[in-house]
């Protein structure tokens, strides 16, 4: 009985010195303690990294002038179109001040009364500027298959990796549009 009693003293002992231990190097006064060497299974200690911020400046997804919209086929006659469907963005503010943008566009494939099955090619371009300084302007292209028996379909693209300075993390502007125009003017 005596045997049991003192083995958990002795537990008992070891966790309060390891207790007391971690205690040593207070918080604030930027030591690095036994406790701190302990938990961290070694001397050298990670730098804080500062956290990501999501509540920063992150401006509507305008579209350029003449993109919404692209038609193939005459006036009487359209056999296919492809037009801007929903439009996002995330901006995400980063230690340095600046901050990484991701762009999302869908874009619908129509056909019209001249128009049949197969895929059509839909071109898109998001440009990321600051007045006439352009961060990116990407264009890619993406296939909307239109199955027999179906008149539409739907693509997205979501283009992600666009850094914004922070000298302009303020003040840009994000663009897209159908097609590979110029990102001068736009539309609201």
């Amino acid at each position: 009985m005596n045997k049991g009693l003192n083995r958990r003293a002795g537990w008992a002992f070891a966790v309060l010195g390891i207790s007391a231990l971690a205690g040593c190097g207070a918080p604030g006064e930027g030591g690095f303690g036994v406790g701190d060497m302990l938990l961290t299974a070694g001397t050298t200690q990670t730098p804080p990294q500062a956290a990501e911020t999501r509540d920063v400046y992150c401006p509507t997804v305008e579209v350029i002038d003449g993109g919404s919209v692209i038609r193939s086929g005459d006036a009487g006659s359209v056999r296919s179109q492809i037009a801007l469907g929903d439009l996002a963005r995330e901006c995400v503010g980063q230690p340095d001040g600046s901050t990484l943008v991701r762009v999302g566009v869908e874009a619908r494939a129509l056909l019209g009364a001249g128009g049949s099955a197969g895929r059509y090619d839909v071109p898109v371009q998001i440009v990321v500027k600051d007045g006439s300084t352009v961060f990116a302007n990407r264009s890619r292209r993406v296939a909307a298959a239109i199955p027999a028996g179906q008149t539409r379909t739907t693509v997205s693209i979501v283009e992600e990796g666009i850094v914004v300075p922070a000298s302009s993390a303020n003040t840009f502007e994000i663009e897209v549009g159908l097609g590979a125009r110029s990102a001068a003017g736009r539309r609201g």
